[in-house]
């Protein structure tokens, strides 16, 4: 069963304490008399500003955040018009501290980085620091932890070095919660002792009941729940003794959580009911969203399936109002994160009332968001991103299934409890299976990594192969498994025709499954009896449809790649040699002899040539290295080994100066490429593999997705030389005689199998995408 969400307070903004006295180079130095009484009116002005500042801050305090964000912004403008930037830079940081308690985190960014400049440029170094502090808080949220981190770390050496200890103490405890987040409670207790610490010695009551709460979150996280109600409640009572609203809801909803953990739900119920109406009078969304859905989880335990769906509704509604469109798209895959149980538990809510439709609008709701919203502003060249695509219902996903000429079969897991399989027919018929998990003797995740294990799948690190449990390499025991359980529930609901489409849309480990070699009770595997695809999502389907109209037109020329002159990696004293690649060669100039094109190969591959082709190419064919690693920190794993560049054109073809290693080509850089290709096939190591999010698996097939390509064949492993050589030419060949590209893969792993009869020398391949 999934965990309860709760939400740990992780802002304290430093303030900036209002002045009666003269400005500097404001007061009675002399001048003439309408001089003088044209300073006095400035005087006059930044007095008002100063106490509407203070007011805008009481209001902050209380919770009351929409009053205290207009009493800011009039403050702001007085503070710029007299040229007070102290002023400015102190209202700007409680400005985007507003913004990031109403869960609007790229205001709260825009305001905070305005506020950091000017605190930079005036020197005013303890504004510095609050505001660098208040932006990890904003990255936190987004559940971006390395770059919360940094900042925090940043905050904190400014804060020790003018001996601010408030901001010290307030700073420790963010960065304890953000150990907290990563579940490494060691190091989040100790930051937050020393916090507390602090916090107590000079009386920051604020502080303290902010770092109890915290606290009480890591008692809570280790099952120690008498120890964490207790340190909720003493905060729970500091909150109200200083009237801090936003805090006493944090700690009302987090009692609620460990009186839920204990069974006791009538008082989980009432802490968590008190906790939402603060919560929502406020106009805390995230902290609301968080509440339904815990409230949602108790009416789930106590079988109040109706109520918990209509209170997970609402939840999901909060939720996805903080997922703005002018967010990045990784803060987007970020935030969803943290987000992505609540539509899980409501469709066990809805399975459990028999509402089998619904709950497939849930699932399909709960993946690929940010993708879906990425393709649809690229398509649309909807430049002012605003939101113009919501999630398909059931009768668009019927319509989806007909249009792709497809049976659909979506996945989503419940945990290691169970399955819910839905299978959309093109005829607009649909069925759902529930599929137990609990007689398992392992995780469904370790049954996905054992059974690629025990057919001697190597995986590939950035500085070695590794042969993962080489002994029992050829072993399909696992895959029957897996058949069984991913596969012959619905077997009856499957096309009887071996040509006819299934695509599989999986879920999180599930998408490492290489289901064309899943193995059933006769020992046929599945590619023998059916035509597969993948995609991460239904309605990505919709827009790669629309992507492959838009390159029907398209006349370029086929690139194809084979074994070009291997780059060398050097990461600090790691030093990784690619191996030349001789089948790659091959397999690229045997290819190119079907289109009547020559191949690069060798020092010809280079980076910049590759790029620039790569830009008009309708079919891209790269036989290389592949390697999961996100070179360039674009928060994006992957990349492809090509040539490196010759010196003369390291200012070409789009290489940056920086470059970790010249003649990678990342999966950064093509996610922002436009390619107008129809299919790209990713002939090496890995390619498909990645970060697997609730957005899907994020590396180079999700970038070459958000590049306009919408066919893609990626490898699941690292994948054997001479077996793909094999494999690639025949699919080529067969994809001249039928356009079909499922077809022309299925038809290649079967001609494949029977020289190379091991699954890891033909099934590691997967076709995401469009078929035609």
């Amino acid at each position: 069963m999934y965990r309860h969400l709760y939400r740990l307070s992780v802002v304290t903004a430093s303030l900036l304490i209002g002045v009666s006295c003269p400005l500097p180079g404001v007061g009675n130095s002399g001048g003439s008399g309408a001089v003088l009484a044209q300073a006095q009116t400035r005087e006059e002005r930044n007095d008002e500003a100063f106490r509407l500042y203070q007011v805008g801050v009481q209001q902050y305090q209380q919770g009351q955040f929409r009053e205290a964000l207009e009493t800011f912004q009039t403050a702001f403008v007085i503070f710029r018009e007299t040229g007070e930037r102290q002023g400015e830079g102190a209202t700007l940081n409680y400005i985007g501290a507003v913004y990031l308690n109403l869960g609007q985190y790229p205001q709260a960014l825009e305001y905070f980085q305005q506020a950091l400049a000017i605190r930079t440029e005036i020197s005013d170094k303890a504004g510095e620091g609050s505001t660098l502090n208040n932006i990890g808080a904003v990255y936190n949220d987004l559940g971006e932890y390395p770059r919360a981190l940094e900042y925090f770390q940043q905050a904190l050496a400014i804060r020790t070095e003018i001996g601010n200890k408030a901001g010290e103490g307030s700073t420790l405890n963010n960065i304890g919660a953000v150990y907290n987040d990563l579940g490494e409670y060691p190091q989040a207790l100790e930051n937050y002792q020393q916090a507390l610490a602090i916090a107590q010695d000079i009386g920051d009551r604020a502080g303290e009941g902010s770092t109890l709460n915290n606290i009480g979150t890591v008692y809570h996280s280790l099952g120690e729940y008498p120890q964490a109600l207790e340190s909720f409640q003493q905060a729970l009572a500091i909150a109200q003794d200083i009237g801090n609203k936003a805090g006493e809801g944090s700690k009302l909803n987090n009692i609620g959580a460990v009186y839920n953990d204990l069974g006791e739900y009538p008082q989980a119920l009432e802490n968590y009911q008190q906790a939402l109406a603060i919560r929502t009078e406020i106009g805390d969304k995230r902290g609301e969203g968080t509440t339904l859905n815990n409230i949602g989880l108790v009416y789930n335990a106590q079988g109040n399936y109706s109520q918990a769906e209509t209170t997970l509704f609402a939840a999901i509604e909060a939720l996805e109002s903080l997922r703005q469109r002018d967010l990045k798209d990784d803060q987007k895959i970020s935030i969803f994160e943290q987000q992505d149980h609540t539509y899980r538990f409501l469709q066990q809510a809805l399975v459990a009332q028999n509402k089998f439709d619904k709950a497939l609008e849930i699932s399909e709701r709960s993946r690929g968001r940010a993708l879906v919203e990425l393709l649809d502003s690229k398509l649309s060249q909807n430049s002012s991103n605003q939101a113009n695509i919501k999630p398909p219902t059931l009768p668009e996903i019927k319509q989806i299934a007909q249009k792709q000429k497809a049976t659909l079969v979506q996945y989503s897991t419940m945990g290691d409890e169970a399955i819910y399989i839905w299978v959309i027919k093109p005829t607009g018929e649909t069925a759902f299976k529930q599929v137990d998990l609990k007689s398992l003797d392992t995780s469904l995740q370790d049954l996905v990594t054992t059974s690629r294990d025990n057919i001697g799948v190597r995986s590939r690190s950035l500085f070695d192969v590794t042969v993962v449990n080489p002994q029992s390499e050829n072993s399909t025991e696992k895959l029957r498994q897996l058949h069984q359980i991913l596969i012959a529930p619905i077997t009856d609901l499957l096309p009887k025709d071996p040509n006819e489409r299934v695509i599989f849309i999986p879920q999180d480990s599930l998408f490492l499954v290489p289901f064309p070699a899943l193995q059933d009770e006769q020992s046929k595997y599945l590619v023998e009896k059916h035509t597969i695809l993948t995609a991460p999502a239904i309605q990505v389907l919709d827009l790669t449809r629309k992507q492959k109209h838009n390159t029907q037109n398209s006349t370029g020329d086929v690139l194809v790649v084979g074994n070009p002159t291997m780059p060398k990696i050097e990461i600090g004293e790691l030093v990784a040699n690619l191996t030349p690649l001789p089948g790659a060669e091959r397999e690229a100039n045997q290819i190119a002899d079907f289109f009547n094109t020559e191949a690069l190969t060798g020092s010809q591959a280079t980076k910049a040539t590759v790029m620039e082709k790569m830009q008009q190419a309708r079919i891209i064919h790269l036989a290389t290295h592949g390697l999961l690693h996100d070179f360039k920190g674009f928060g994006v794993p992957g990349a492809i080994a090509l040539a490196p560049n010759p010196p003369s054109s390291l200012s070409k073809g789009g290489q940056e100066e920086g470059d970790v290693v010249d003649g990678l080509l990342t999966a950064g850089e093509i996610f922002d490429m436009k390619l107008s290709a129809d299919l790209v096939v990713l002939s090496a190591c890995d390619t498909g593999r990645g970060d697997i999010k609730g957005d899907g698996v994020i590396g180079l097939s999700r970038s070459l997705i958000s590049a306009g390509v919408p066919s893609i064949l990626v490898s699941l492993w690292a994948v054997n030389d001479e077996s793909t050589a094999f494999l690639m030419t025949e699919f080529y060949r067969n994809l001249q005689q039928n356009p079909d590209k499922a077809v022309a893969l299925r038809q290649a792993m079967l001609t494949t199998m029977k020289q190379y009869p091991n699954p890891k020398q033909w099934a590691a391949f997967t076709l995401i995408g469009e078929a035609e």
